[in-house]
């Protein structure tokens, strides 16, 4: 994956040097922090935080019972609503979600109560012995889950708490999807991905097949046959093309891509690093790839999007994380050719200045062109071809590149579901992938049992 920027330079900087730029870009409140912030909280009736979660954590309550000195309680009140809370609490864009509902975020205040750092302070304080949920009576039910993301796992693990049997089959080495490969570093640090999956896993009842890609050597019409049900987790593994010449040359390729070697790279000093780079794009993936590539040690970072700051689908926060880092970002402009040496390798861009007229983004017809040894493209992701390919799989009906469901994500082919970033209603969220598989679990569970009962 990383190949096509084999020929450029290592860092400069010692591998235990670019660690250090990596550490908790918010680090955790300690116990004194955590008791003056929870004691900031009104405990709202119907709190505002509450409604807005895509989880559904009861916001106020858990913050209540950290006042109170319950952390076990906070704990399990988080988890019983979203079992991933420890990841979410990390990167769910909190100031567009519950911090941005806070009764204290106003004028006057102007500062909400910490959220994401209450959550993830009773998260990482709890001290509950084993597994916080016990698994009900067994039904003899299995359920396939494909994809252990958080959509999957979240799923997979409301599934065996209900008392099902499930096998999740999993194309990476490693359980986790988006948190184990495409987070930041510095949002999701260390081996917390894993330790969160293993958590996860004590409730005992699912199993795990890794290197099983649905569509090459995994088939969903086997699934149908052989489970009770099938949950599609399957989030959105290939990479949008540009669409122009050259972007097959070396020096460019995916930002996610880039962003997966970097969060399994053991030597950081081994990863290639351009001098000059620029970033394609306006969501937090294009953020977490510009900032990250400057913390390794590229001189010019430059971020690229063809419309306004107001339109980018990153935060504030995130845009105030990339400013943070010196990343030098341009808007209305349109990536229009890429530029190679003699070698055929990456030398630049040329860009069209782009303008709004009548509400619609058009050329102007000036360009200008930036200077650049590497290229990242993070302008989307969409349904892999392959996965939906086999016999079965390309019945199921499709909002644009994502898969069509009901409200209880079912998909138009009886005993499969589907949630998570692949299917269509959603914002792409990891909380809101987490909600999917929990809810998608309690569906699947209530269809087996009626079933059963109709029988």
């Amino acid at each position: 994956m990383i190949e096509s920027l084999k020929h450029m330079p290592q860092p400069s900087a010692t591998s235990t040097e670019l660690a250090s730029h990596f550490t908790d870009l918010a680090p955790p409140l300690n116990a004194r922090q955590a008791a003056i912030e929870s004691a900031r909280c009104l405990y709202c009736y119907d709190a505002p935080c509450t409604r807005i979660c895509p989880s559904e954590i009861d916001v106020a309550s858990f913050i209540r019972n950290i006042h109170d000195r319950n952390i076990n309680g906070a704990a399990q009140g988080i988890l019983k609503q979203n079992i991933l809370g420890g990841s979410c609490a990390r990167v769910c864009p909190t100031e567009i979600l519950c911090e941005d509902s806070c009764v204290r975020n106003h004028d006057a205040e102007g500062q909400p109560v910490k959220i994401g750092l209450l959550q993830r302070y009773a998260l990482d304080n709890m001290s509950i012995e084993g597994h916080p949920f016990q698994r009900a009576p067994s039904t003899g039910k299995k359920i396939a889950v494909v994809g252990a993301g958080p959509a999957g796992l979240s799923c997979a693990h409301r599934l065996a708490m209900l008392g099902n049997d499930v096998v999740i089959y999993e194309a990476q080495p490693k359980a986790g999807g988006l948190n184990e490969y495409g987070i930041a570093k510095y949002k999701l640090t260390g081996d917390f991905a894993q330790k969160e999956v293993e958590f996860l896993l004590g409730i005992g009842g699912i199993e795990i097949q890794y290197g099983r890609k649905l569509g090459e050597n995994l088939h969903l019409k086997d699934l149908h046959a052989q489970y009770d049900a099938v949950f599609l987790g399957l989030g959105l593994g290939a990479s949008r093309q540009l669409g122009l010449t050259g972007e097959d040359a070396p020096g460019l390729m995916a930002a996610v891509d880039y962003i997966a070697a970097l969060r399994q790279a053991s030597d950081l000093s081994a990863l290639p690093v351009p001098k000059r780079a620029i970033v394609i794009g306006a969501g937090n993936t294009a953020i977490d790839m510009a900032v990250q590539i400057q913390r390794l040690g590229a001189e010019e970072v430059t971020l690229v999007y063809r419309r306004g700051f107001e339109a980018m689908s990153a935060t504030q926060h995130e845009q105030d994380i990339a400013k943070a880092n010196q990343v030098r970002m341009l808007t209305y402009a349109q990536p229009q050719q890429v530029l190679l040496d003699d070698a055929g390798r990456v030398r630049g861009m040329r860009f069209e200045k782009t303008m709004l007229e009548a509400n619609r983004l058009v050329g102007t017809g000036q360009t200008f062109e930036i200077a650049a040894d590497a290229i990242f493209k993070a302008i989307g992701q969409t349904m892999e071809a392959a996965s939906l390919a086999d016999p079965l799989a390309v019945v199921l009906k499709r909002d644009g590149d994502k898969i069509h469901v009901d409200a209880q994500f079912r998909t138009v082919l009886p005993g499969i579901y589907a949630g998570g970033d692949c299917v269509a209603p959603g914002q792409d969220l990891t909380v809101q992938a987490v909600q999917h598989g929990k809810l998608a679990a309690h569906a699947i569970h209530t269809d087996i049992q009626s079933k059963v009962e109709a029988a």
